[in-house]
């Protein structure tokens, strides 16, 4: 795996919000998916992570983002955890899958990336967390990827072009929706792998 992408580590990360601004909207679930290679040198899904997250302190509840999720923040059977709480949890699962896979650091994976990032680096920016394990500004975005492989943007029509089916009962749920992610990005990393014969040009040294 290190030597696949550079040192880094491939992670899927899903978030759903209350809003869009992240240093002002609640963070409400995350949800991880750490990937490896089989023998072969096919990416696949390994570990899923996910924990719902208390609104932070003072954080805003655009109405309109939680009719659009379905999520009510304060349901007494979310379990949700306090921010640094969830993110601790996840951490820990991606520093241990970063150290399996030989890897210097965790590069995220999402659908609309950035969107995912900014959410995520405001949480740790707010919690005071100092090892976060992800590359503060570089991603894979499935959205990208998917309009080179497939000519298509939107998630579920992207999955399904991809070959999976698409539930849209269970969409918008920060599991569901990372490990359709995740089997998007493996099946379109594994096109490129069969079209390339595996053979994968590493520089001598990273730039």
């Amino acid at each position: 795996m290190a030597k696949r992408f550079r040192g880094f580590l491939p992670v899927v990360i899903d978030v759903e919000t209350a809003g869009f601004n992240p240093k002002r909207d609640a963070l409400l679930e995350i949800a991880a998916v750490t990937l490896q290679l089989d023998d072969h040198g096919y990416l696949q899904r390994s570990e899923t992570i996910s924990s719902h997250v208390e609104p932070f302190p003072g954080a805003n509840l655009e109405q309109e983002s939680l009719e659009f999720t379905g999520i009510d923040p304060y349901h007494p059977f979310r379990m949700a955890k306090p921010e640094q709480e969830a993110l601790e949890m996840i951490f820990r699962s991606v520093r241990r899958a970063i150290k399996e896979g030989g890897c210097n650091r965790a590069i995220l994976v999402g659908h609309n990336s950035a969107f995912d990032l900014s959410f995520l680096n405001a949480a740790v920016d707010r919690t005071g967390i100092k090892r976060n394990p992800f590359h503060p500004f570089s991603t894979f975005d499935t959205v990208t990827l998917a309009g080179l492989a497939y000519g298509q943007t939107v998630l579920a029509r992207a999955v399904q072009a991809a070959g999976f089916d698409w539930n849209s009962d269970k969409a918008h749920s920060a599991v569901y929706d990372t490990e359709r992610t995740a089997d998007l990005f493996c099946t379109i990393i594994n096109r490129w792998h069969d079209y390339s014969g595996g053979l994968i040009s590493m520089p001598s040294q990273a730039v």
